[in-house]
């Protein structure tokens, strides 16, 4: 399993736990072990440039994926593709919602996997079906801890 987490955000992000998150996230999800995926936490500017550039939206976000191969099933090792993700942003969010930088951090990073996967919120039914994924995820995986 290839899971590589890098920050160039110039702050302090809980990349071991994530790295946790994302390998349990793998095996609730059936992903073959040995997919690829990134994780980089950068700066809000970096993020607002991404954000313009990939998304044609103004101003800075939380999170963006950009997948590359899609896992026909879980015996198939790919590369997933990258997630981003900006702790400024996620600082933010997590004060709004009454949570830890940290656990808004781990809804991030699963939100992101998800994407990556396919999964989406532009309609309501989808919208409940990711965020009720997500939110089992880290809730079991924050239990386990």
């Amino acid at each position: 399993m290839t899971i590589e987490i890098t920050n160039r955000s110039g702050q302090l992000v809980p990349s071991d736990k994530c790295l946790s998150l994302l390998t349990y996230a793998y095996g609730k999800l059936e992903l073959h072990p040995d997919c690829d995926l990134n994780l980089t936490f950068i700066d809000d500017k970096e993020m607002q440039e991404l954000h313009i550039k990939w998304m044609d939206l103004p101003g800075s976000t939380d999170v963006l994926s950009f997948p590359m191969d899609m896992p026909e099933s879980g015996d198939d090792p790919v590369t997933l593709g990258d997630i981003v993700i900006s702790p400024r942003f996620a600082e933010d969010q997590a004060t709004k919602a009454g949570h830890s930088i940290n656990h808004e951090i781990f809804i991030l990073a699963t939100h992101g996997l998800l994407h990556i996967l396919g999964y989406d919120h532009e309609d309501i039914e989808d919208e409940g079906v990711m965020f009720a994924l997500q939110e089992t995820i880290v809730s079991e995986w924050e239990e386990m801890q």
